[in-house]
This record gives C-alpha cells, sequence and structure tokens, in this order.
C-alpha cells in the first residue's frame, strides 16, 4: 500500500490517466458542437473523475477509511463505459475507437475491482 501514498507510483493511476488522455485527445474532439455542454461535457467528467478519485484515495490513506474514493472511480469507469457506447451508437466515433476506449476501460474496473477486495480484506 505504500505505493498508493504517491498516486503516479499506482498502476491502476497509471492506466486510469492513460483512459483519460485518450478520452481527452480520440473522443471528445469527434464531437459536434451541438454536444458540446452535453455528451462532451459529461465524457470529459467521467473521464477524468477516474484517476482524480484515486488521487484522492491516495491523499486521504488511513486505516479503515481507504477506499471510498476507488469505489467512485469505479462507478465512473461504469458511466465512461454507457458514454462511449452512446457515442459510438449515434456515430459520433467509430468502431475501432470504440473498442480501443472500451477494453481500456475494462482494464481499470478489472484493476479497481481488484484494489477494492484487497482493501477490504
Amino acid at each position: 500500500m505504500d505505493q498508493m501514498r504517491d498516486f503516479k507510483k499506482s498502476e491502476v493511476w497509471q492506466k486510469a490517466h492513460q483512459l483519460n488522455l485518450l478520452v481527452y485527445s480520440n473522443i471528445l474532439p469527434k464531437f459536434p458542437n451541438v454536444e458540446q455542454f452535453d455528451m462532451s461535457s459529461q465524457n470529459k467528467r467521467a473521464g477524468y473523475s477516474i484517476p482524480m478519485n484515486i488521487v484522492e484515495d491516495c491523499r486521504r490513506f488511513t486505516k479503515g477509511g481507504f477506499g471510498h474514493f476507488s469505489g467512485l472511480a469505479l462507478g465512473s469507469t461504469h458511466e465512461l463505459e454507457y458514454c462511449c457506447l452512446l457515442c459510438k451508437d449515434l456515430l459520433y466515433i467509430d468502431e475501432e475507437l470504440y473498442y480501443k476506449t472500451n477494453n481500456l476501460i475494462n482494464e481499470v474496473k478489472a484493476m479497481l475491482i481488484g484494489l477494492i477486495k484487497k482493501l477490504r480484506e
């Protein structure tokens, strides 16, 4: 758990950061202007919420108190997963980008689930 005190050393944070960069660089630019304050904003918030909540958990590292924000990060991965599915179905992103993003989302989800289980032991 010592690596969790420095969020940059956390593998789950690193993967979540990669996911957030993917959202910012490859998905957000694909939105039409009409979605600037709706879908674009929602994708942005869900994307950055994941690594930010991991950082918050690292900051609040205390016995018994650690893990709350990782649960929130997991919720944000589910939200982003749906946002990306909707983006694909609305034809804002192509199938290839959707699957690339969805695979990364699933990796982050699996890592967060593993971390949360470990913290509950």
